[in-house]
């Protein structure tokens, strides 16, 4: 059973921690963003997160009904840092551009918290805000609701799948992102063109490539389908989407 979460007016320690400090929510998943850079996803933990708060462990539960809520947090504060970083211009395309540029970066700012935190569904305010921001330039760019929601599906999905891919790299060690890239060169363009024509035709092109996160060149396919998409809409006189302007 998940244990009993005090009320957000309870919550606040009468007095400072070990270390001076009064917590909050705030704290503890920043104190937390920190042991998954230092230690990794097996690194946190109630007595280890207590340790860095100098609180009791159990202190941890006055905030949040346990690890798995804390993990939640955690992936909403990674979505409200990319909502803070990023400004609306008014251009449907080049918002959701930029949008998705600052949560993919936001992610991989924090690569071991990306890792733990990308497939999950938060459902807390930041996370619902940046939703609402998705949904609200596709409707105002003049997508029908049902056409809206499937390019968000997409946006959304690509953009989170990305951040758990280029996230794990950055999760490895030095010494294993540096072998894993090192391949390309001492692997792939060894390969013989008898063999293997066509890696060897490419083989330096791949190495060029291979070591670059590819989403914005699959961003930038998702924009120029759903922009695709619009066009055929005002051209079948969706009333709704007839009088938006074409950025």
């Amino acid at each position: 059973m998940a244990k009993h979460v005090v009320p957000e007016a309870e919550r606040r320690r009468r007095r400072p921690t070990r270390q001076g400090t009064v917590l909050s929510e705030k704290i503890i998943v920043q104190t937390a963003l920190r042991m998954l850079r230092e230690h990794g996803s097996t690194g946190l933990t109630a007595r280890r997160l207590g340790t860095a708060l100098g609180a009791d462990p159990s202190t941890l539960y006055r905030y949040f009904a346990g690890l798995d809520d804390l993990t939640r947090a955690i992936g909403e504060e990674l979505m409200g840092q990319a909502l803070d970083t990023w400004t609306a211009t008014g251009d449907w395309r080049s918002d959701l551009r930029s949008l998705g540029r600052a949560i993919h970066a936001s992610y991989l700012a924090h690569p071991q918290a990306a890792v733990l935190t990308a497939s999950r569904v938060t459902g807390r305010p930041r996370e619902i805000a940046v939703d609402e921001t998705i949904l609200g330039i596709l409707r105002g760019a003049g997508f029908p609701d049902a056409d809206a929601v499937v390019v968000y599906h997409a946006f959304i999905d690509l953009s989170l799948a990305f951040a758990a891919l280029d996230a794990g790299s950055l999760a490895l060690t030095d010494e294993a992102r540096a072998a894993d890239e090192e391949m390309w060169d001492s692997t792939y363009a060894e390969l013989s063109a008898d063999t293997h024509p066509h890696i060897a035709a490419t083989a330096r092109l791949l190495a060029g490539r291979m070591t670059q996160s590819a989403y914005p060149v699959v961003l930038e396919t998702l924009l120029n389908s759903a922009a695709g998409q619009l066009t055929r809409i005002r051209d079948q006189g969706n009333p709704r989407a007839a009088d938006e302007p074409r950025h």
